[in-house]
């Protein structure tokens, strides 16, 4: 899902800069983390990474020191159940292109929902952080199940453990998803069935190609 951010945003957009930064961040660890018994290579490496402002080799510069603003309570547990999620949406649709579908995922109030709510504040989004996780072109968050739904919509159950804490806070919670095929055109920009014509850019790609920046 990191390619959407960094070919489909704007070059100054926060979620293209924050996905560079992760990026920045991972290399960084990798490179020292492999240096002692590969110092050629990484120093190789160190040498050619383009933001590096200072001509000191990697064993001057001092060993991992990883931020601890990286690490906030919940955020993994949100990936992991929004992963197993996609895992059920791509099983269901075992071999097609998950871009031709959109999600509508059912969890049951409580801490599994709070968690997906934090990687998609709107209801229904084609640009939110659970939409890129699950690959489809557009997801839709529910806490009950929609009325109506269609016959050829293909729903699969799951559960998930969240454990935050060491233990202290444990909730299993189920979830249900739903997937359907997408009934909007293909952006020629970004490749996503999000658009009203196949000859033009959806919403979120003709904001960026105004200068406008996502929304």
């Amino acid at each position: 899902w990191l390619s959407c951010r960094l070919y489909c945003e704007e070059a100054k957009d926060p979620k293209r800069r924050s996905c560079q930064t992760v990026l920045a961040q991972a290399l960084d660890v990798v490179v020292r983390s492999f240096a002692p018994i590969l110092p050629h290579l990484a120093e190789e490496v160190f040498q050619h990474i383009p933001y590096k402002k200072d001509s000191e080799g990697v064993f001057r510069t001092g060993w991992i020191n990883a931020s601890s603003a990286w690490k906030k309570p919940g955020i993994e547990e949100a990936i992991e159940g929004a992963c197993a999620m996609r895992d059920s949406f791509l099983g269901s649709i075992s071999g097609k292109n998950a871009l031709e579908y959109e999600v509508i995922i059912v969890i049951e109030p409580g801490l599994l929902f709070e968690l997906m709510e934090a990687l998609q504040a709107e209801e229904t989004s084609a640009v939110s952080q659970l939409n890129e996780i699950m690959m489809a072109s557009q997801t839709t968050l529910l806490s009950e199940l929609p009325k109506e739904t269609p016959t050829d919509a293909n729903i699969t159950k799951g559960t998930f453990l969240i454990n935050l804490e060491g233990g202290g806070i444990c909730e299993q919670s189920s979830y249900k998803v739903i997937a359907r095929p997408i009934a909007k055109a293909k952006c020629p920009r970004c490749r996503k069935y999000t658009s009203e014509s196949s000859s033009t850019p959806c919403p979120r790609c003709l904001n960026v190609l105004a200068g406008k920046g996502s929304t």
